[in-house]
């Protein structure tokens, strides 16, 4: 049977651990934040003990045969329900929270390992975690800022001269628009125009003269 000093050592461990990865997420201001990180990755760490060492009294009748290994499949899947909660689902169809999500899945794993008395894999994993979550962060978004698009909103009365508006939106050959969406109801008309955004240097005029525009009742603008 495992001792108390051994069980304070895992619970607070796996507190640390789910606490510092929590820190990096609670920076940015997420729902699932600092507390958190810590409640899943002690709460994993404690389930692990429970299976591992509650039922020794039990075992000795000799009539019943355990499986720790059930009780750790059922933490894997009973943290997706939370991690569910952290994903969110914006008008425009993007998708925010999955690193948040796949973060709190990593942080039970944590739990789990340090519970079961994997130290160092529980340590181990908290580093790699805080180096991709936060280490490779400016690289990500160097690479990707390559191939980022840009995206120019402009939502105009239905009884303007579409034609005409449309040369003006096409006319910058030095930032030519990669994909266009044209949207028309009743009370307006929408074109949706994005860019590369390597080549966004000569926009700022057209944006300033589609803002003077009499016809045009909003420009929203997104990089």
């Amino acid at each position: 049977m495992i001792d108390g000093k051994e069980v304070l050592l895992r619970l607070g461990l796996a507190a640390l651990c789910g606490g510092l990865i929590g820190l990096e997420r609670e920076r940015k201001d997420w729902a699932a934040g600092l507390r958190t990180h810590m409640m899943v990755c002690v709460g994993a760490c404690l389930v692990m003990i429970v299976s591992a060492y509650a039922f020794h009294d039990v075992l000795k009748e000799g009539l019943v045969v355990l499986d720790p290994s059930r009780v750790a499949a059922q933490i894997v899947s009973g943290v997706g329900f939370i991690g569910a909660g952290a994903i969110l689902f914006s008008k425009q169809g993007t998708i925010r929270g999955l690193t948040t999500a796949a973060g709190l899945w990593t942080v039970a794993a944590i739990g789990m390992a340090v519970g079961g008395g994997l130290y160092f894999a529980g340590a181990a994993t908290t580093v790699i975690a805080l180096v991709i979550l936060w280490g490779l962060q400016p690289l990500e978004q160097r690479y990707l800022r390559r191939f980022k698009q840009a995206t120019l909103r402009v939502v105009v009365e239905p009884h303007a001269d579409h034609a005409e508006l449309l040369q003006d939106l096409l006319k910058n050959d030095d930032s030519p628009v990669e994909e266009m969406i044209f949207e028309k109801n009743n009370e307006e008309l929408v074109f949706e125009l994005k860019y590369n955004s390597r080549n966004l240097d000569n926009l700022e005029a057209l944006i300033h003269d589609l803002r003077k525009h009499p016809k045009i009742k909003q420009v929203f603008w997104s990089k």
